[in-house]
């Protein structure tokens, strides 16, 4: 059997491969991955297959991601109110999450069904067009947070729904050409030693990826820090009003809003950080599980994102209690808007 005919059905590449041996050929206990028999006297349709549970996490969570956010995007297509600039915005995070989810099952079932090469490059094309569209949506929606409190008095303009929809053409955009970079030519499977911790991506693609992120990170870190700012000084010239600012309810839920920056801010760089620090550092020589330990994690922001930006909204709940019962209950009916919720 020469090297050539094997496809390997995993993200990572030759070393990883998750074929068993035919006669119950050794195991690497390092990585939990199946080796080939010494004797080349199986074809690879021959072969038994082991999945590389893995992948099977991987699929779990693109599942979970795909019907948790199908979810989103049904109930804002199906509202004509909801149609404001930020729900566009939440809109294409849940789109972007939906295919990134549909990325990882399709994937899954590629590799261990067709073994193809070119399979592989569409579906990891795919995955990296939409979770770079669900970064490129955060900030877009980070962007349009800090522009609707900075100029609150003109943000519901026409102005602002242009200046959404640029947004999206070009997050979309951009992230249809980082998607397509793979399936073009620029892959790692014509020379090995270029790939990166994830094939066929290489290693330049993936430094570019990591380092733009690290980019969009600083930025919304920067936002957010003004977002708290402009929120605090508000909530500081409504209590003084009050005379006592410590005692005002304002005061209380503008606190929890900027816990609540907290939390989405450090929730995003906690699931991406460690994946992002650890493609720059590594290279495809580096054992497989590292690379999963920190690539699954990244996953679990697209599950997290619609609990944080869709289904805490008052408006996206109430279009959720029609959908599923046909009505509203009145605490969420009622319930005014506050800084917590931004």
């Amino acid at each position: 059997m020469t090297e050539e005919s094997l496809v390997s059905p995993s993200w990572l590449g030759q070393d990883s491969t998750t074929w068993a041996s035919g006669g119950g050929g050794p195991l690497d206990n390092s990585t939990g991955l199946g080796t080939f028999p010494q004797e080349d006297i199986y074809t690879p349709s021959q072969l038994p297959l082991l999945v590389n549970p893995w992948d099977i996490v991987l699929c779990t969570s693109g599942t979970l991601i795909a019907c948790e956010n199908a979810l989103v995007v049904l109930v804002i297509w199906q509202n004509p109110s909801l149609r404001a600039p930020m729900f566009l915005l939440i809109g294409s995070l849940a789109l972007a999450d939906l295919l990134a989810g549909l990325g990882l099952v399709l994937h899954f079932t590629c590799a261990y069904l067709l073994r193809s090469d070119s399979a592989q490059l569409l579906t990891v094309g795919l995955v990296v067009a939409s979770f770079s569209a669900s970064v490129f949506s955060l900030l877009a929606i980070t962007i349009d947070r800090y522009l609707s409190l900075y100029y609150a008095l003109t943000y519901n303009s026409e102005r602002t729904a242009a200046f959404t929809y640029t947004m999206l053409v070009l997050l979309w955009g951009l992230s249809l050409f980082l998607g397509l970079l793979p399936v073009t030519g620029i892959n790692c499977l014509e020379e090995e030693a270029s790939c990166s911790v994830v094939r066929p991506l290489t290693k330049n693609n993936v430094a570019v990826l990591s380092v733009s992120f690290l980019l969009l990170f600083g930025l919304m870190l920067q936002l957010y820090v003004q977002i708290c700012k402009i929120v605090m000084r508000h909530a500081h010239q409504i209590a003084l009003q009050h005379h006592f600012l410590a005692a005002t309810p304002h005061y209380v839920t503008t606190r929890k809003g900027v816990s609540t920056l907290a939390i989405i801010l450090g929730t995003f760089a906690a699931c991406w950080m460690p994946f992002t620090v650890y493609s720059l550092i590594a290279d495809y020589t580096y054992p497989p599980l590292y690379t999963y330990a920190t690539l699954v994690p990244a996953t679990y922001n697209s599950v997290i994102n619609p609990l944080i930006y869709a289904f805490r909204n008052q408006e996206i709940q109430k279009a959720l209690w029609l959908v599923c019962c046909g009505c509203v209950p009145s605490s969420v009916a009622h319930r005014a808007r506050t800084p917590s919720d931004v």
